[in-house]
């Protein structure tokens, strides 16, 4: 069931711009890790809405002022399935954090493009991540603006708590616990340690002449 506003509306707002995704496997693994990540991170957090490659459509009546970014984030707004994002029908919340993944079609102009508009419709948090040269803008917003801070080898999102790690050949994300960014074979290979541990220690209670069905 959609979260927002039924009321009906006279300008259509295409759920899809036509575009893929992605444009390679690298810049999608990347896109679907931190969109998968924050959503475990504030899965118990029912007014945290984390979305990835969603149209968010900025002014009513305007179906061209619009952007899809990567992955996103809006505090304040319920958990739910969207065809896109509007954001009168959000509470006039935009969305508070935004990831970009750079891909080989992407340039400095349409980022800047992507800034700009970032930067006039609210967004406090601006992230570009390069997966092919592992390297990370941050942009955050001061007063009304949105600058690059001096973030050093290390910055943590005031937002999101998590950590970015940055050094000369590589980019590691952290979450709020410490714990680091996973992708899916990363999960099983976990969840396939954790179910191997379990089987041993059962077997070493079993050898000792513990019941489990009574512990």
């Amino acid at each position: 069931m959609s979260t927002q506003s039924r009321l009906p509306d006279a300008v259509d707002y295409p759920d899809s711009d036509g575009k893929p995704m992605a444009e390679n496997t690298r810049q999608y693994q990347w896109i679907v890790t931190i969109k998968g990540n924050l959503d475990a991170i504030f899965a118990n957090d029912p007014h945290v809405f984390v979305a990835g490659d969603n149209l968010v459509y900025a002014q009513q009546g305007d179906p061209k002022i619009v952007k899809a970014p990567d992955v996103y984030v809006a505090f304040g707004r319920p958990k739910g399935h969207r065809g896109s994002y509007k954001v009168w029908a959000e509470e006039g919340i935009f969305p508070q954090v935004v990831f970009e993944v750079l891909s080989p079609g992407n340039n400095d102009r349409e980022m800047v493009k992507r800034r700009k508009f970032y930067e006039k419709y609210g967004a406090e948090e601006f992230y570009i991540i390069d997966p092919d040269y592992m390297t990370l803008e941050v942009w955050l917003r001061i007063e009304n603006r949105l600058v690059p801070p001096r973030i050093g080898g290390e910055f943590v999102s005031p937002r999101l708590g998590v950590r970015f790690h940055v050094t000369d050949d590589d980019l590691i994300l952290f979450g709020p616990n410490g714990q680091q960014f996973l992708d899916f074979p990363d999960i099983l290979k976990l969840r396939d340690q954790e179910k191997a541990r379990a089987d041993r220690l059962a077997a070493k209670l079993r050898s000792l002449g513990i019941d489990l069905e009574t512990v």
